[in-house]
């Protein structure tokens, strides 16, 4: 036995052993973190700036600038709750910017159904399936926030679609949010999105009609990241990262 193959064992029982850990935890070790991949995609697609639409608390904007993003980011987030904790955590980056409302196509006001967990919140209402999938998700109330565009936000922002990656993370609500881009869908150089295979909020696009929509509009898919899975083990949703093709 040699030197290094002992070294080569010793190190892959410990990775096990990890993973042990790990899988009781419902974690995982991998090589390679889509937090990585992601900010290479950024750097290779020329993207200076993040228009993060559904915030939440900030938890996509942080993971971006720990992976080393130092661009604008403009975050959107329509809950009050999720939102006060947002502003607070953006009011100590100078190039993070926060705006505290819901994106959609007709402007106005929106219902948006209050989950639990928060970030299973949307305007459209859970299914069976989500609920299913994600215990704790269920609506405890509801709040009225105003829709804003795409459009808007680019303008008020200063922002250029051409050097602007688009994340998308509405719960069901993509569709809404891709048509108050208008026009502006041609020229993003990157989008990112939630694509459910199954419908987790009723009326939802899926992934096959959002990968369509985004290929018609020269946009190719670079990277997908793993979502939720329902009980069965079925996957029922990932993270897809488009990027402008040249």
């Amino acid at each position: 036995m040699t030197d290094q193959t002992w070294t080569n064992r010793t190190r892959e029982r410990g990775k096990l052993a990890i993973r042990r850990v790990l899988h009781r935890m419902d974690l995982d070790l991998g090589k390679d973190p889509f937090t990585k991949r992601l900010a290479r995609s950024l750097v290779h697609a020329d993207i200076t700036a993040v228009l993060d639409v559904g915030a939440n608390v900030g938890q996509y904007a942080t993971m971006l600038r720990r992976a080393g993003f130092s661009g604008d980011i403009v975050s959107v987030e329509p809950l009050s709750g999720a939102y006060a904790q947002l502003h607070t955590r953006a009011a100590k980056d100078s190039r993070w910017t926060c705006l505290n409302s819901a994106i959609g196509s007709g402007g106005g006001t929106a219902t948006i159904n209050v989950s639990a967990n928060s970030f299973s919140s949307s305007i459209l209402p859970l299914t069976d399936a989500h609920l299913r999938a994600a215990p704790g998700s269920e609506v405890i109330a509801t709040e009225e926030v105003p829709l804003v565009s795409v459009i808007e936000l680019m303008d008020q922002y200063g922002l250029s679609p051409e050097t602007t990656l688009l994340k998308v993370d509405t719960q069901g609500f993509e569709g809404e949010v891709l048509d108050s881009a208008g026009d502006l869908l041609d020229r993003f150089a990157g989008v990112q999105l939630e694509l459910s295979f199954v419908e987790l909020y009723a009326g939802q696009p899926l992934f096959d009609e959002l990968v369509d929509r985004m290929r018609k509009a020269g946009l190719e898919l670079w990277q997908l990241e793993t979502g939720i899975s329902g009980p069965d083990g079925r996957l029922l949703q990932v993270d897809g990262v488009f990027l402008r093709t040249r």
